[in-house]
């Protein structure tokens, strides 16, 4: 449908989410969508335009493919155009597990009962979704790929008066994920988190839980890896510089045992194994095929999807476990992967989740943001009280610098981006130093 000379790529994908959600303990949703989407790029007259349908009938396809040639034509020449992806293979389909692509609402509701059941009787809520999502990409210079991935996660908290507990997970197999487990480590959090305390701000030495070390990685990604922002010098990344400390390192990686989505991007350039960070040195950011062109290098396969304005992003990054410790008593509150990290700390702070986090500075990567679901003092490697929530104000590359991180637990989790096109794998973290501001609520 697409006139002679005329430059074309088109990404089709069908993302297929099915949704069980609890509150006060019981399913009050449980919801499934299911869509096709077409997207179109065209580059004509050296100009480029792109747009998008659910319409999957011929006539539906026409209208896209006239609409987005009409905006070419009002848009202004496109002297960065860097061409179109060439052809070439994938490593891999991407992960698939039948089991997850097909889980009925039934195998999401046994999750959440013996999510329920485990908390014994505390006030529960979260939720159990699965997706599967299947892609096909073409271009007029030859590339044609498809691949497909399959995703279950589960997110839950266990609330007494005055305390929550959570416990999340992801990953592509619906047979690791326990609501079992995930309730009692909630409700366990929650009923040790009574009775908070009050410490003064300062910095503290910190234990990261893994479910905290993903907003840190949620945060590099967008505004530390970016390539866009890399090339407009808003970026802390310097590649070839021993920025972080010698214990980092962090790969963005889709194809490995745990590594979810699919096997290519927007621009249908095959995905691979990038490292950003290697030991502390920084490697590399992300690029799409223009921010790699302005920065004379290659895509490193991140172009995204929808709005591309925002820059080439790693969806998959992981920061790699550390060796693995010596085996720990963890008790029921601890995560078992930071046990060997609390029992280092001679005062310091176990935090469980960031959240809230908002950007002061994008180049120092300056974050403000709030504690949730459970601090603890730490003291002679054990907890001796809980503590309640702080605001910090922490640059998040100081705090993984060089010398400041103490222990890399020796396990790592893959965590659920909420809109499940993103996967975060993060081992838990032990670091010289966190600068919290004041309480949550200062």
């Amino acid at each position: 449908m697409v006139p002679a000379g005329v430059e074309a790529e088109v990404f089709v994908d069908h993302m297929a989410r099915a949704l069980t959600r609890f509150a006060n303990s019981f399913i009050h949703q449980n919801v499934a969508d299911a869509t096709t989407t077409v997207r179109l790029r065209l580059h004509a007259d050296g100009r480029t335009a792109s747009g998008a349908t659910t319409v999957t009938t011929d006539e539906g396809l026409r209208g896209l493919v006239s609409r987005t040639l009409d905006a070419a034509r009002l848009c202004p020449p496109d002297a960065g155009w860097p061409g179109l992806a060439p052809p070439a293979a994938l490593a891999s389909e991407g992960n698939w597990n039948e089991e997850t692509a097909k889980a009925s609402p039934e195998a999401r509701a046994d999750r959440v009962r013996a999510f329920v059941d485990a908390a014994g009787g505390l006030e529960t809520a979260g939720y159990c979704r699965t997706l599967h999502w299947s892609a096909a990409f073409a271009n007029s210079a030859g590339q044609v790929v498809t691949g497909r991935t399959a995703e279950v996660a589960m997110d839950g908290i266990a609330r007494v008066e005055g305390a929550d507990g959570t416990a999340r997970v992801a990953s592509g197999r619906l047979s690791d994920v326990d609501g079992a487990v995930l309730g009692a480590r909630a409700a366990a959090k929650a009923r040790a988190g009574a009775g908070a305390v009050e410490l003064p701000p300062g910095r503290y030495e910190v234990v990261l839980e893994a479910t905290a070390v993903v907003d840190v990685l949620h945060n590099l990604s967008l505004y530390g890896f970016n390539g866009k922002a890399y090339n407009e010098r808003q970026s802390f990344a310097e590649p070839g510089a021993q920025q972080l400390d010698a214990a980092v390192t962090l790969v963005d990686d889709p194809l490995g045992d745990t590594g979810l989505g699919i096997p290519f991007d927007a621009e249908g350039t095959p995905k691979r194994p990038v490292e950003f960070v290697s030991g502390g040195v920084t490697q590399a950011v992300a690029h799409d095929r223009r921010t790699a062109a302005e920065a004379g290098g290659e895509s490193t396969g991140h172009a995204g999807l929808g709005v591309r304005t925002r820059g080439a992003l790693p969806v998959n990054l992981g920061l790699m476990p550390g060796p693995a410790a010596s085996s720990v008593e963890a008790g029921a509150v601890i995560d078992p992967a930071a046990a060997s990290l609390v029992a280092g700390v001679e005062r310091g702070l176990l935090v469980t989740d960031l959240w809230y986090t908002r950007v002061l500075d994008p180049k120092s990567l300056v974050v403000t943001g709030l504690t949730r679901n459970g601090v603890w003092l730490i003291e002679d490697g054990e907890l001796t009280r809980p503590v309640r929530n702080f605001r910090f104000t922490q640059s998040y590359p100081q705090a993984l610098g060089p010398g400041a991180v103490l222990g890399v637990g020796g396990q790592a989790t893959v965590f659920p981006d909420p809109w499940g096109i993103a996967w975060w794998t993060a081992p838990a973290l032990r670091l010289a130093s966190w600068n919290f501001t004041g309480g949550a609520s200062g």
